[in-house]
């Protein structure tokens, strides 16, 4: 399984990357995810997630060649 993990505003910026490559099997979902390409970093508090562009939630499954992005709620002014 290969998933595209990407990062956005200030969580690219406190994880100190933009994006990972994933190629590993038994990721069934959007938080294994997060899980894996983080194992030492809690998801912060109200992260948005989207597969393929699409808002979904933590539990939404993914599958191979899937991009994957974590970015935080967006505001407005």
């Amino acid at each position: 399984m290969s998933i595209k993990v990407r990062y956005f505003a200030s969580l690219k910026e406190s994880i100190g990357r933009s994006e990972d490559i994933l190629g590993l099997a038994g990721m069934a979902t959007v938080g294994d995810v997060w899980r894996y390409a983080n194992p030492n970093k809690a998801l912060p508090d109200n992260t948005l997630a989207a597969v393929n562009m699409d808002y979904v939630e933590l539990s939404s499954p993914v599958k191979d060649g899937d991009e994957v992005a974590f970015f935080p709620p967006v505001t407005g002014g």
